[in-house]
């Protein structure tokens, strides 16, 4: 199956002033691809694994985002495997958290998620929960903290792929990893599988109870 493609970041979440009074958080963007007859494949059922290709070099974010997918994919109905077999099928997961300074220079054209897509920045000193100072003041919108989880069937093939990001001030609850990890898994899976190819804003608040 050919890579899923996404449109880049929506420019309005990103220009927003940066002299809020109050702690940045701005709306999760999800965007959804879904494979043709997913159902008859097994979406949504049976056994899954967790997997993460790339080492992330922060464990406490590697666990929190691991323990939010995990949790979503159990509600939609998958049992959790400890290990890939040969009827299990993968959740890839890639997870990042980049300056919107360097964000907005990357994304000026498609993103691919799932094969080859931005790795990100956890292990080079821009973890969650340390402070960046773009210049526009610690209140507005510095960064911006990615997830993507791709299904794969057991033979490889994609099943259903989907990206939530969203934009924080370092100064946001939001901004820790575990609340950034159960707020993106909870958009990312809210209303499963979701619009092919459809992008949707959702407020965090809202998806507080899902958490």
């Amino acid at each position: 199956m050919a890579p899923l493609r996404f449109l880049p970041p929506l420019a309005a979440a990103l220009a927003l002033s940066a002299c809020a009074t109050t702690p940045y958080v701005g709306p999760v963007e999800v965007t959804r691809f879904v494979a043709p007859a997913p159902e008859r494949a097994g979406l949504g059922r049976g056994l899954i694994a967790i997997s993460f290709p790339e080492d992330l070099r922060n464990e406490a974010a590697e666990r929190a985002f691991a323990a939010s997918v995990s949790a979503e994919l159990a509600r939609l109905g998958y049992t959790i495997a400890a290990a890939p077999g040969p009827d299990t099928q993968i959740a890839v997961i890639r997870t990042s958290r980049n300056p919107i300074a360097a964000t907005l220079e990357e994304r000026r054209g498609p993103v691919s998620v799932g094969v080859g897509g931005n790795v990100g920045s956890y292990g080079s000193g821009l973890g969650l929960g340390v402070g960046i100072d773009l210049g526009g003041g610690s209140e507005g919108p510095s960064v911006i903290t990615e997830l993507s989880v791709r299904i794969n069937r057991p033979d490889g093939k994609s099943l259903w792929e989907g990206r939530a990001q969203m934009a924080t001030g370092v100064k946001s609850p939001y901004s820790a990893p575990e609340a950034s990890a159960r707020t993106l898994a909870a958009a990312l899976f809210r209303d499963f599988p979701g619009g092919n190819g459809e992008t949707v804003s959702i407020d965090p608040k809202k998806l507080q109870g899902r958490q």
